[in-house]
């Protein structure tokens, strides 16, 4: 049985542990605000540039390029995996894990038993659980939440988008969760190239002059949508940690809250014992002399 001294010092344990959790929660909703502005300011330039290539593709009908094309034989494949370098936010890496998992059990099994699915993990969490369950990861990329930058995202893409030209890569797909709200996330798959960025035709109410041409400036177009798509992405999914986190430290705190009262009330309550059992040997002491 637990002595006074021990629980003594769980409850001081646990409220060290309480102070730990209090504090991770505000430094998460002081990066999560900022996580925010930034989704906000990437936002606008991002549906633009989407907004005119739909609208230049779907007037350009017999437009071709290579970052547009479907193969018809999709011999390699390069899934991105985007979770995050520390834990502590709840489930938010697992979904994303479990997510990629499926995908590759349903539609990528021969691929990947082939040797011929290539992981690219965005974050350490991803890339501990797929290289230590042997997955084919073919590039890693650690520690770049922690100081995001756009020429990180440029470097990525251009290295995903050299390799589809190639012919090294056939199809590229993206896992990663957006930000919904502090207590949600959703979860995002999405074929990054080829690039498809409209299903349907768009209606087009004005004609615009274009200069120097629309070919010309779909060319131009193409990566600056994929560079844009990619750092919302990540922008997106750096928040969606930062909201998982905040609320994980959030429930721990409440429960060390629960936890504190509870000791407190067992440390009471054999306090009281001890009294009373120290009350009883006074006064059974008192009577042996009296008798005496």
């Amino acid at each position: 049985m637990a002595t006074l001294r021990d629980i003594k010092a769980r409850i001081t344990g646990v409220k060290n542990t309480q102070q730990i959790t209090k504090a991770m929660k505000m430094v998460a909703a002081a990066r999560l605000r900022r996580a925010q502005e930034n989704i906000i300011n990437a936002l606008p330039y991002s549906r633009k540039v989407e907004e005119l290539l739909k609208n230049l593709l779907s007037i350009e009908k017999n437009f071709s390029h290579v970052l547009l094309e479907n193969r018809e034989e999709v011999k390699r494949v390069g899934l991105v995996i985007v979770t995050s370098d520390r834990g502590l936010c709840g489930g938010f890496n697992m979904n994303v894990i479990r997510a990629a998992e499926d995908l590759i059990k349903a539609e990528y099994n021969d691929y990947n038993n082939s040797g011929n699915l290539d992981l690219y993990c965005v974050g350490k969490k991803g890339f501990d659980y797929f290289k230590k369950r042997n997955f084919k990861v073919a590039k890693s990329y650690l520690g770049i939440f922690a100081d995001l930058k756009f020429d990180f995202v440029s470097s990525l893409v251009s290295e995903l988008k050299m390799k589809f030209i190639s012919g090294e890569l056939d199809k590229v797909v993206i896992v990663h969760n957006e930000f919904k709200s502090v207590a949600q996330q959703n979860l995002i798959i999405k074929t990054l190239l080829p690039i498809a960025p409209s299903e349907n035709e768009v209606e087009i109410s004005t004609e615009y002059i274009y200069e120097p041409d629309k070919v010309s400036i779909i060319n131009n177009l193409l990566p600056k949508y994929l560079n844009a798509q990619v750092w919302t992405m990540l922008l997106n999914s750096y928040a969606a940690e930062l909201g998982a986190r905040m609320t994980a430290m959030d429930m721990a705190t409440e429960n060390a809250k629960e936890m504190i009262r509870t000791l407190q009330i067992t440390y009471n309550k054999e306090r009281q014992a001890a009294i009373t059992g120290e009350i009883l040997e006074i006064v059974s002491g008192a009577n042996a002399l009296k008798e005496a």
